[in-house]
């Protein structure tokens, strides 16, 4: 590594950095996603259940009886709530990529730029 000019040794820091991030945030997504799937069949679950029904819901670790609309809207704002962090994950997934595939683009160049430094020129 002692021959990486620093600037390329900083690029590869901010490369793996950058990596890191999106591995956090595909995380992050992922899980917002699985919540999100588990809230919506909870919603089609209880649209085949009698208005009068008991229904319950859970709130930490005690489950609560709540009647079935509370709970539909709790749940639909649920949905909302991660849909709406799902999307801004998104927007930082896609900028965390294109700065991603920035870097790369710049290390292999300079890579190839020392490379190709200490071959002479080719004459054609």
């Amino acid at each position: 590594m002692n021959n990486i000019p620093p600037k390329v040794q900083n690029q590869l820091a901010m490369l793996q950095q950058v990596q890191q991030q999106l591995q956090t945030i595909l995380q992050q997504k992922a899980s917002f996603e699985m919540a999100a799937k588990e809230a919506k069949k909870a919603i089609e679950e209880l649209s085949s259940v009698k208005e009068d029904a008991v229904v319950y819901t859970a709130i930490g670790s005690v489950m609560m009886q709540k009647d079935k609309a509370s709970v539909e809207a709790d749940l639909n704002d649920k949905v909302e709530t991660l849909e709406l962090r799902i999307k801004s994950l998104e927007k930082q997934e896609k900028t965390l990529q294109t700065k991603y595939e920035q870097l790369q683009q710049q290390i292999q160049a300079a890579v190839q730029g020392t490379a190709g430094a200490g071959t002479p020129p080719s004459a054609n």
